[in-house]
């Protein structure tokens, strides 16, 4: 059930081991903290450390850009925090947020609010609350709802997050009902919290999120975008994703998803779990990373079988085809993320992974030529290292044998690669005739025809690899005479 505000806060062993270990996480901003709070308390105003902040810090995680809450009013902020903060920004104050910085760190300090949704529009109404219970209230999960005021450092727990802390779940400090008809993307939220906190939701707000799925729709794709992304980035996507398809939210703004579990619910097509293979294949490229997260990976491991209904097919004898479905996952691909406003360079390289995901399964055992080769690198470009991720991510066969023969196939791909880049340029194939040589060896303008001179350059450079410049100037004055290009061609 959802919490409701305690008459009393925490026993008090329990708010006196999370106010030491919070001290002790945040010991290195707390002077600084305690600096500001200090000044705002003068002026007859509260500060608390909230949010996210407060959360981090007593769950033993980094804690980034700080969250302040304060009954102070935004102008009251700029002028108390003007001769402390080396710079301020006001993107925010529409919503009550002043933003800081110092000593290197981040800080947002919002008036304390009470924010409600109006039922048809995309954003959030503000109004400003008169306490900090007020704030606290109407944050979207208990475990978002602690405070620590400063500067005096009490803990402030009226909805009993700390104890949703230790139970590791995700609850609303009222109805979820209310809270998500507030605003709906705090439905996102609780699967993203799910995801980069490996905690449970509580049922009362799963059934909450599947009974209210379609209220997303108030909400902008952009808010929607960065959601997702955080989700998708998070340690454990798997499970915000599957609570995303398993509430029907992932319908409100990503169907292709939920379409490819629908893909078992016919038996007549018997094929393997497209849906579970995607969340493997997911599982696995984020194994690859070895780094930070990355964004385009992960989508283009998420998206790359999302061709698979619109191109399923039963053959004669029984079998499943998806023909051609990286082809159309690439357009779907693409529609799907320019609709959610991801950048253009985002949307341009997930749909080319998604396009080239299958390129190396023509690969056999090593049969293609070096030629063969050169295009493969060619048509990646610099998403060469990601494919490579994503095509091996892709195995999720159980056969032994078959795994091992497809990853010994791709160390066969990537040792010649490597071979050729020995050799040559591989990872910047061009003529070996720039279009200005073109010019003078033909005796013609700029213009198609140097063009198309450029471009079958182009395909003997794939084709022979490095010939030189005069062999290639040779080869084109026969091609140039061939197709009666140039006064001079046959010469």
């Amino acid at each position: 059930m959802p919490s409701s505000p305690s008459t009393s806060n925490p026993p008090l062993d329990l708010t006196a081991e999370a106010r030491t270990k919070a001290l002790r996480e945040l010991s290195g901003v707390l002077p600084m903290l305690d600096e500001l709070g200090e000044r705002f308390a003068h002026a007859g105003h509260e500060l608390a450390l909230v949010g996210g902040s407060i959360r981090d810090a007593l769950l033993g995680r980094p804690v980034q850009d700080l969250d302040l809450a304060t009954s102070a009013r935004p102008d009251e902020v700029l002028k108390l925090a003007k001769r402390w903060a080396e710079s301020q920004w006001e993107t925010g104050i529409a919503f009550g947020t002043v933003g800081l910085l110092r000593d290197g760190r981040r800080l947002e300090i919002t008036t304390y609010r009470a924010e409600h949704y109006d039922p048809t529009s995309r954003k959030p109404a503000v109004e400003y609350g008169e306490s900090l219970l007020d704030d606290l209230r109407r944050r979207d999960f208990t475990v978002n709802a602690i405070a620590l005021t400063l500067p005096d450092h009490e803990i402030v727990d009226p909805f009993d997050g700390l104890r949703d802390l230790i139970r590791r779940r995700i609850v609303t400090p009222g109805r979820p009902e209310d809270s998500f008809s507030d605003d709906p993307l705090r439905m996102l939220r609780a699967a993203r919290f799910a995801a980069q906190l490996g905690f449970d939701v509580d049922p009362s707000v799963v059934a909450a999120m599947t009974a209210m799925a379609e209220r997303l729709s108030v909400v902008s794709a952009e808010r929607i975008r960065d959601e997702f992304a955080k989700l998708l980035l998070s340690p454990e996507p798997r499970r915000g994703l599957t609570l995303l398809v398993d509430t029907g939210l992932a319908d409100q703004f990503l169907p292709e998803l939920p379409a490819l579990r629908r893909l078992e619910a016919d038996r007549e097509y018997r094929h393997k779990d497209v849906y579970e293979h995607t969340l493997t294949v997911l599982d696995q490229a984020i194994a690859l990373e070895g780094g930070e997260p990355d964004l385009v990976l992960r989508l283009a491991a998420l998206l790359h079988d999302i061709g698979k209904p619109a191109t399923r097919r039963l053959e004669p004898d029984g079998r499943v085809s998806f023909h051609h479905h990286e082809v159309v996952g690439k357009k779907l691909a693409k529609a799907r993320l320019t609709a959610l406003r991801f950048p253009k360079d985002v949307v341009a390289d997930v749909s080319r992974l998604v396009e080239l995901h299958l390129r190396f399964h023509g690969y056999g055992t090593g049969e293609w030529t070096d030629s063969a080769v050169r295009r493969y690198v060619r048509d990646a470009g610099p998403l060469l290292e990601r494919l490579h991720k994503l095509t091996r991510s892709d195995c999720t066969t159980r056969n032994k044998r078959r795994a091992a023969a497809l990853q010994a196939a791709y160390d066969s791909l990537e040792r010649r690669i490597e071979a050729l880049r020995r050799q040559e340029e591989i990872d910047a194939i061009r003529p070996e005739l720039n279009g200005h040589e073109i010019g003078e060896i033909l005796g013609i303008p700029p213009g198609p025809d140097i063009g198309r001179a450029y471009r079958f350059l182009l395909e003997l450079r794939l084709e022979q690899g490095p010939i030189g410049k005069e062999n290639a100037a040779a080869v084109l004055r026969r091609w140039a005479a061939e197709h009666g290009i140039g006064r001079d061609a046959s010469g």
